[in-house]
């Protein structure tokens, strides 16, 4: 009845021993498996230095592919189905969640929440708290405040070759040329077109794309009618 998709914390892996960060990503691949998702997206290692290597991505499809295959928690539907913790705690996101909902709700809605800088303050804020639990050490995190190395260990990083920007470059610059240009103004045309009023752009974005419209002049008909966001100051 419900279907969705988990991504691990790209936020909890740490730059110190990243080696750990496979531990982390194995127990939130887990957790998001004995939760029921239906799609799952595992980090790699090395995402807090960049770019995943080849070898981290590797590490990562095989975690998906042990928990999956091994673990045995597959094999049931709900393996977690009537935990006292488990519902505890879902009560408890729920009942959090409803009083978001409530409070974004009574501002006007989410556009009007973003536009008060009520979103990035609450972002801010939980980064905030989360930052001083870690300095204070109310929290744990392996390898940053507890648990150190002196000699932290080195791990390849990824070296995206400069030839590889050119070539794509030139790439576009063949399918401009190729491209019937009328056709592609003409799709650009009507999408701006439709951004301007309360029409579905999606169907217009299709059809850019089947004109060889680039995903750049798309997005710069699309701020040229709706602008940018930028993010405001808030304290």
């Amino acid at each position: 009845m419900l279907r969705f998709h988990t991504q691990t914390a790209g936020s909890s892996l740490t730059a110190q021993q990243p080696e750990v960060n496979v531990v982390r990503t194995t127990i939130q691949a887990l957790a998001a498996v004995l939760g029921g998702t239906q799609s799952l997206h595992t980090n790699a290692m090395d995402e807090a230095l960049g770019l995943p290597t080849q070898e981290a991505a590797r590490v990562a499809l095989r975690t998906q592919q042990v928990v999956a295959y091994e673990a045995g928690v597959t094999d049931t539907a709900d393996p977690l189905a009537g935990s006292y913790a488990i519902e505890t705690l879902t009560t408890e996101i729920e009942s959090r969640a409803s009083e978001y909902l409530e409070k974004i709700d009574a501002m006007g809605g989410m556009l009007r929440a973003i536009e008060q800088g009520y979103v990035q303050r609450e972002i801010q804020e939980s980064a905030y708290r989360y930052q001083r639990a870690i300095e204070s050490g109310a929290a744990v995190v392996v390898g940053v405040n507890e648990f150190r190395m002196e000699q932290e260990s080195q791990i390849p990083t990824l070296r995206v070759d400069p030839a590889i920007e050119q070539a794509q470059v030139e790439r576009v610059r063949a399918v401009r040329q190729r491209r019937d240009s009328e056709a592609a103004n003409l799709t650009l045309e009507k999408l701006e077109d439709a951004a301007r009023g309360t029409e579905n752009v999606l169907p217009r974005i299709l059809d850019c794309v089947e004109a060889y419209v680039t995903v750049g002049e798309i997005s710069n008909r699309l701020r040229a009618v709706w602008g940018e966001y930028r993010e405001g100051l808030t304290m």
